[in-house]
């Protein structure tokens, strides 16, 4: 593993390289309270992809010659491999990734890594190395989302025509079926990566060329050096490519939608899983006991998950609040962007895994969640529609069906458990066809229509979205 060790030598202005405007050494407190090498250490390969770009572009346009660039490429390379191995010795005195990878060139090329920084600032080099590490994040968490879209399908196409009642309020409503609700969450997750793919677009804006704030003197290529990097374009103007920070929020509040939608599921699955519902098992493996209680069997992932949306929810209060009050340009304070970003992304993938690990194997229970959409009337807006075909106004069809749940909730009665001359004391429209519709089936047949709960129309549904993820 990497170390990151502290200098504290007397003459410690001579090593830094920036050094030659000072007359004495950093406070000891404050190089370690400025220094960012604890945590951007994690953009050493960015860092690295980003100079080795900047330098191809120096030698195209005559800064650097062939030797020169070959011996940065080659310095470049091994520091790689060497903190790919975790053998680099990070130094807090050298204060971040970028000064500590062109300290260590220098050391090992020589003069030529002296010359790489030609043209370029902390300011740019640093926008750059998040752009290029956050744009790599998209796509691992996109194709997480993907992941997990796949299994709701998967399940979706599995239980197309199991039976729950759709809750409002959290109250019985109207029955649906569990594949039709798997449907739901798999929107939520369709906006969740179409946002991750708009948001992409402008991470991949390469900063690298505006220099410290205002570009640079040198005749430099920046659409070389952008598409080098696979960038879509170099920056517009110079100030605001040093000191945007955006992209990371935008980001982020793509993240804080995610981990909303992860929370609902989450919600639900708790729920679900509890012994006054009993709707769904979930895997062993994926829930923990309790330590006094020998029966209880936790879902800990949903609930966990359930929790860790708040923090993600903070690192986007923290971005903005970081921005909020920044002059143009560049300023310390973007120092402390990295954090949020990196536990952001993190949390994200971990919550986005465990999901996308555990809903292929989600066992439901037909015959509780059957039982359950018996329980609160569930086909009473059936009834009303029955009511509504046979030429009744729809106000009157619903003063009549809500005189039958009265009876049926003072008899213990569901609709469908009427006899035919009982519900006949409401209306004498009502004929011996009401059971067709009174039915749990016949009531989620009957949203046959696109976006409607018919089983018919779940496993168009999943056709269509089978066809969406195999073009990914």
């Amino acid at each position: 593993m990497s170390k990151t060790t502290v200098e504290t030598s007397t003459n410690e202005t001579e090593n830094k390289l920036w050094g030659g405007r000072f007359s004495e050494s950093t406070d000891a407190f404050v190089q370690a309270f400025t220094a960012s090498i604890t945590f951007d250490k994690r953009l050493a390969n960015q860092d690295i992809q980003g100079s080795e770009a900047h330098a191809a572009m120096l030698h195209k346009v005559g800064l650097l010659t062939a030797e020169e660039l070959a011996a940065i490429n080659d310095g470049l390379a091994a520091i790689r491999k060497e903190a790919e191995a975790g053998e680099v010795d990070w130094s807090i005195a050298l204060e971040d990734v970028h000064m500590n990878i062109e300290a260590r060139l220098t050391d090992r090329i020589g003069i030529a890594g002296k010359k790489l920084h030609t043209g370029r600032s902390r300011n740019d080099q640093v926008a750059t190395d998040i752009r290029l590490w956050l744009r790599e994040q998209v796509d691992f968490i996109s194709e997480e989302v993907t992941r997990l879209q796949q299994g709701l399908v998967q399940l979706a196409e599995q239980e197309a025509h199991t039976i729950l009642p759709g809750f409002t309020h959290l109250q019985v409503a109207q029955p649906i079926t569990f594949g039709h609700h798997m449907m739901a969450w798999y929107e939520m997750l369709q906006r969740d990566f179409e946002r991750l793919q708009d948001c992409r677009k402008r991470i991949n804006i390469m900063p690298l060329g505006a220099a410290a704030l205002a570009g640079t003197s040198y005749p430099i290529d920046r659409q070389f050096t952008a598409e080098l990097l696979h960038f879509d374009r170099p920056s517009n103007n110079s100030l605001d490519s040093v000191s945007d920070r955006d992209f990371a929020i935008e980001f982020t509040s793509a993240a804080s939608l995610i981990m909303m939608h992860l929370s609902r599921f989450s919600e639900e699955l708790v729920l679900w899983t509890s012994a006054q519902f009993d709707f769904i098992n979930l895997p062993d493996r994926f829930c923990t006991g309790s330590s006094i209680m020998p029966q209880k069997k936790n879902p800990d992932v949903p609930e966990l998950v359930r929790g860790k949306t708040g923090r993600v929810y903070g690192h986007l209060i923290c971005l903005m609040t970081l921005m909020k009050s920044q002059p143009l340009a560049y300023n310390k304070d973007n120092q402390e962007d990295k954090e949020p970003l990196f536990d952001t992304v993190d949390t994200l993938m971990g919550c986005l895994r465990a999901f996308a690990d555990m809903m292929p194997h989600v066992e439901t229970k037909p015959e509780s969640m059957r039982r359950a959409a018996m329980q609160g009337f569930a086909t009473a807006t059936d009834l009303a529609d029955y009511l509504v075909v046979k030429g009744m106004p729809f106000r009157d069809a619903h003063e009549v069906v809500g005189k039958a749940v009265a009876f049926g909730v003072e008899t213990k009665q569901d609709l469908s458990e009427m006899k035919l001359a009982e519900l006949q004391q409401f209306s004498d429209v009502i004929g011996d066809d009401v059971f067709d519709v009174l039915t749990l089936e016949g009531s989620v047949a009957a949203r046959n229509h696109i976006g409607g709960t018919a089983p018919e129309q779940v496993l168009m549904q999943v056709a269509g979205a089978k066809g969406v993820l195999a073009a990914r």
